[in-house]
């Protein structure tokens, strides 16, 4: 299909290619962009589902900071009616990482506590309000001013810390009566890291899904031993080689969201000339929620 491009997703991984920072080798020239929602403009002689004119979403593997796109119709998710492209283009990749995060890679379960880190960005926003649909019996978030912090409130979040204070982790281990969290959501490295070992409960995990900091960390997985628990790497392409995992979730993100129990947090719309600006604004974390580009 020959998508005309109306929104464009703006994520950590577009930063982490153009850096040659992510998690496989970005093959050069190259041009980011895997989040896109716009409409059919034409397609292929073997398309058979979709028709010219539909409002779609989809995720592809580059090629999305531009007017138009290549895609395949079965990655393809119809926008419902009621969303435009903005919030439509703002729930595929923080979505279902958010979703496959929680439940596929940290197991959770209900009644157990959760630390979702940098709550107020685009995954964060939507992994508190999912961890409470899950029914996470606490929802601990953290972000660095207050302005953040009050968003994760606003999403649900039962335990606000500003992680730029330096005794955080011990804020996190009083949260839950010095039983630390049974879930963490890490994506910031570094020392960042390294202290949220420190805050999992015994049988705790610890789903690793970027480093936004750029700092690797020095660990020793021996010290997971004596409390049986786990660093765990996510990596959302993996999940989208596996169908009988992806639409499944898909769908329940989308009833979550045609029935009101979720929200989408836009962080800023911008024009597409304006993508390098955007990506130091993204870097700099003083950004809250979805970061959209438009053609």
């Amino acid at each position: 299909m020959l998508i005309e491009i109306k929104a464009i997703g703006v994520n950590y991984a577009d930063t982490a290619r153009r850096e040659g920072q992510y998690v496989v080798k970005t093959p050069l020239p190259f041009i980011p962009g895997a989040e896109i929602a716009g409409v059919v403009a034409a397609v292929g002689d073997q398309v058979t589902i979709v028709k010219p004119g539909t409002r779609i979403v989809t995720l592809i593997e580059s090629g999305g900071y531009a007017e138009f796109a290549l895609a395949d119709e079965r990655s393809l998710i119809p926008i419902p009616q009621q969303l435009d492209f903005h919030h439509a283009v703002a729930l595929p990749l923080q979505g279902l990482s958010a979703y496959h995060i929680l439940k596929t890679m940290g197991r959770l379960e209900k009644g157990e506590s959760v630390l979702v880190h940098a709550a107020a960005g685009g995954v964060g926003t939507i992994a508190v309000q999912l961890a409470k649909l899950m029914g996470a019996g606490k929802v601990i978030a953290t972000a660095s001013s207050d302005e953040k912090l009050a968003l994760a409130r606003d999403m649900g979040a039962d335990e606000l810390i500003n992680y730029t204070e330096s005794d955080w982790e011990q804020q996190v281990l009083e949260a839950t009566g010095g039983r630390g969290v049974n879930v963490a959501l890490e994506m910031v490295g570094g020392d960042v890291f390294n202290k949220t070992v420190k805050c999992l409960a015994t049988f705790g995990r610890l789903v690793i899904f970027g480093a936004a900091s750029g700092e690797q960390s020095r660990f020793y997985p021996f010290s997971l031993m004596a409390r049986n628990q786990s660093v765990i790497g996510f990596f959302l392409p993996q999940i989208m080689k596996k169908p009988e995992l992806l639409q499944p979730s898909l769908v329940e993100l989308l009833t979550y969201l045609s029935a009101g129990k979720l929200k989408l947090t836009i962080g800023g719309v911008f024009p597409l000339e304006e993508a390098a600006k955007v990506h130091t604004l993204l870097q700099s974390r003083k950004t809250q929620g979805k970061l959209i580009l438009v053609p």
